[in-house]
């Protein structure tokens, strides 16, 4: 058929050091001017730092692995709610909107690698290590932006209607 698409999710295919489809899709995320080599060495480089704090964490509830890390992570960090801008009757409403599976994760995403590019003055490859190990512990920049946007979502129930 001329002119059909096909899904980026059916032509993505998992990482080659772990096999794992959400972290090939968090580097292709990462990736800045088509450097998939530079982004997967940051991202790779960032799992190595965080298996080397792993190995000094006394807590016996504490992930084993850096790959389990980032996706608890990840978990953490994705939005269940968000307020979207509606016009009615000539003034605009913050309604609050229940957010679909693949836009929790694209913002979950973006949250931390915003929050990784905002910071200066040291490596990427640390600063991402240090936003994924808080980010899966509740803390850090990308938890605070998802705090935020429940804290907007939660103020603004009473238009909860106009959805």
């Amino acid at each position: 058929m001329a002119g059909s698409r096909t899904s980026s999710e059916a032509q993505l295919r998992p990482d080659p050091k772990f096999a794992d489809l959400v972290l090939s899709k968090f580097i292709n995320c990462m990736m800045v001017r088509g450097q998939k080599a530079s982004a997967q060495r940051i991202v790779y480089d960032a799992m190595d730092i965080i298996d080397k704090k792993l190995a000094k964490e006394t807590d016996p509830a504490a992930p084993k692995e850096a790959i389990v890390v980032f996706h608890r992570a990840i978990e953490n960090v994705k939005p269940f709610v968000e307020v979207r801008s509606k016009r009615i009757g000539g003034a605009n409403y913050q309604v609050p909107i229940q957010v679909s599976r693949k836009r929790q994760q694209s913002l979950a995403f973006r949250w931390i690698i915003t929050s990784v590019r905002g910071e200066k003055g040291r490596p990427t490859a640390f600063k991402l290590a240090d936003e994924l190990f808080n980010a899966a512990r509740g803390e850090g920049k990308a938890m605070q932006t998802r705090d935020q946007t429940h804290r907007m979502a939660e103020a603004n129930k009473a238009f909860a209607h106009y959805a």
